[in-house]
């Protein structure tokens, strides 16, 4: 089988990695006044340096930079829009682990005012990924619908937005101002990290967003056109990939529920190239929706779990595969973990050696299914 020159890769992960001890304690540090930000930079450029390595040292073809330069994998992008700031939980959650369930009231963001980007996010960061990096680096982003599904019409400023299609187009243009920036510094691997549409596959969330006065049923196809108006105007060797998750931390999830209820518009109405997919355990329901990818896109099994330090088999994963490949040509699959090792400080559910172990199963499984990684 042919190998893939451009990604998503045979052998590819969704982004973040264990943060090493002394990145966690310098940004402790820099909260509490004790570090810097010249401090903070230096230490995290070494440590995104060392874990940059150790992604080319195992084969990848594929390297992020672990999402160190940011607290969590969502927050320290959405908070830097001009006008979004953190506010208390317009929706309950629950986390789900082996050992039981935990309420939870996520902090909610709310739109003040007009959108704007005043200065580039994360350009800085890619760049110097970019510099040091052998293999493609990628770089994740959380989804524009964030800054609207927590919280719901009732979070946008009806001032500033008496109109919710303003609003949805100022999201947009500023996804699309950041997007610029990334390409001007070469990036060519960009991935969007999606939870809600996942969430709207689950009865019990489906609920929470009715109590936020929204429309369950109609949310998806809002989000799908508003996830296109960012990827307008994009260069034609630009890779986007959408990551589907259904909540990850500290080995707990959010959401149940097949991918069913969404996958004909997420395969056919979304304008990506590759879709990397929890396919972990039996939350995230079998591979029929798989039938609706249409031809020229890829789907990365997420079959290794990063809920927990367990290692898979080899033969476990190539029997799985083989049981996608049922709905969808071996030629359009791909695997990795299932989400992130790390969604934010303090959510990884191993060790780094651990970690590695997982990575090296997957590149691995990945050169004997497909001949190449």
């Amino acid at each position: 089988m042919s190998a893939r020159t451009k990604p998503p890769f045979r052998a590819d992960h969704v982004g973040s990695l264990i943060r090493p001890e002394r990145l966690v304690a310098a940004r402790l540090g820099r909260e509490a006044g004790a570090v810097s930000d010249e401090d903070l930079l230096r230490i995290q450029h070494d440590c995104i340096r060392e874990v940059v390595k150790i992604q080319e040292d195992l084969g990848l073809k594929v390297c992020s930079d672990g999402e160190f330069n940011r607290q969590s994998w969502q927050s320290d992008f959405l908070l830097k829009i001009g006008n979004v700031a953190k506010t208390e939980s317009k929706i309950r959650v629950r986390f789900h682990s082996k050992t039981g369930t935990r309420d939870s009231a996520p902090p909610s963001l709310q739109v003040v005012g007009k959108l704007s980007r005043p200065a580039p996010i994360f350009v800085d960061d890619f760049r110097f990924l970019a510099s040091i990096a052998k293999a493609t680096p990628k770089v994740t982003l959380p989804s524009p619908t964030v800054v609207h599904f927590r919280g719901g019409r009732n979070a946008i400023d009806r001032n500033a937005y008496p109109d919710m299609e303003e609003f949805y187009a100022d999201l947009a243009r500023v996804y699309r101002e950041e997007f610029a920036g990334l390409v001007g510094v070469g990036c060519r691997y960009l991935q969007i990290d999606e939870v809600n549409l996942a969430y709207l596959c689950d009865p019990a969330l489906r609920a929470e967003v009715v109590n936020l006065g929204e429309d369950p049923a109609s949310l998806p196809k809002t989000y799908a056109k508003l996830i296109n108006s960012t990827l307008t105007d994009l260069p034609a060797d630009m890779t986007v990939a959408m990551h589907l998750c259904r909540g990850n931390f500290g080995g707990m999830w959010v959401a149940d529920g097949g991918y069913d209820p969404i996958a004909d518009m997420l395969f056919n109405e979304i304008n990506v190239n590759g879709y990397f997919m929890e396919y972990d355990s039996e939350r995230a329901g079998g591979f029929e929706p798989l039938r609706f990818l249409p031809k020229g896109k890829v789907v990365v099994l997420g079959l290794v779990t990063t809920k927990s330090p367990d290692l898979e088999t080899k033969d476990d994963l190539k029997r799985r595969i083989e049981q996608a490949a049922k709905f969808v040509p071996l030629e359009q699959l791909a695997l990795s973990p299932q989400c992130g090792f790390s969604s934010g400080i303090g959510g990884q559910t191993m060790t780094v050696d651990q970690e590695i172990r997982k990575l090296e199963l997957i590149i691995e499984t990945a050169r004997e299914v497909w001949g190449s990684a």
